[in-house]
């Protein structure tokens, strides 16, 4: 028995045929208590304050008010940096995408039974994943310097990291009868996967990608301002000289594209299942 059962005793039923059974105490009090803690804790780190959010939340709305109408003569010089956005969401999605399924074979549990092997995998995705796509686009641009570059390969690792967890945690639901059927039929183990498991995660596998690209446009639009190319860096620049006009512009476009690339998403997934 818990310390909370301890503390608060569990409730006493007499069922019908007379036996007596306990019906614990619920959890949410202590629940709610550790969140309100947790939750002052934070406000005293962060110097959270809401009397300046009410006396200063005011002024977003102002900024917001001075971006609209957008100036559309800007819009010329947007075309260029929003195809650099995407072609380095695509390709950074593409390249972490792919390099991710000979990971997530690894770290499959129903696949790898070397425990050594599948731990080291695992950890090393772990790792990865815990390196902020922003940190990584700031190395990437100390390595091939400011651009595009750097944008494609901290994307690419974000795309990695993600995909290879979904990936293995896919592989490792899937029914392995027909795998095991051709590896006793004397089929070797690269063609049983691709018979077998190929056909039952690629829908699945597809679709986490795509979301991987969707989300990764609005991403590399946030590491221009590390100098990763891209969008990111002409507002960056219309921020800092608070052309909120032209900033306006950016935002438009950016959301229209994002509108774009998330419908034929939509629509692709839709025809993979």
């Amino acid at each position: 028995m818990g310390i909370y059962d301890k503390i608060f005793k569990p409730k006493k039923l007499v069922l019908s045929d007379g036996k007596v059974v306990e019906e614990k105490r619920t959890r949410t009090p202590l629940v709610l208590l550790l969140l309100l803690i947790a939750t002052i804790i934070s406000v005293r780190i962060t110097g959270f304050s809401l009397n300046t959010i009410l006396t200063r939340g005011n002024q977003f709305f102002v900024i917001l008010g001075q971006m609209f109408p957008p100036k559309t003569g800007y819009l010329s010089s947007i075309w260029g940096p929003l195809l650099d956005t995407i072609k380095m969401s695509l390709l950074g999605s593409f390249i972490g995408g792919v390099l991710a399924i000979p990971f997530a074979i690894l770290a499959s549990s129903n696949l790898v039974k070397n425990k050594v092997v599948l731990g080291v995998v695992r950890i090393f995705l772990s790792i990865v994943r815990t390196i902020p796509t922003l940190v990584a686009a700031l190395i990437a641009t100390y390595i091939w310097g400011l651009g595009t570059m750097a944008g494609t390969v901290a994307i690419a690792v974000f795309t990695f990291a993600y995909v290879g967890k979904q990936l293995y945690e896919l592989i490792e639901t899937v029914d392995m009868g027909a795998y095991e059927a051709m590896e006793a039929m004397g089929a070797g183990r690269a063609q049983a996967f691709l018979a077998a498991i190929q056909p039952q995660v690629l829908p699945a596998y597809l679709s986490v990608c795509l979301f991987c690209f969707e989300g990764n446009v609005r991403y590399a639009v946030i590491l221009g301002y590390v100098g990763a190319g891209g969008l990111g860096l002409i507002l960056n620049e219309k921020i800092g000289w608070r052309e909120y006009d032209s900033v306006g512009m950016i935002l438009v476009v950016l959301f229209g594209t994002v509108l774009l690339i998330e419908a034929l998403s939509h629509y692709i997934r839709k025809k993979l299942t």
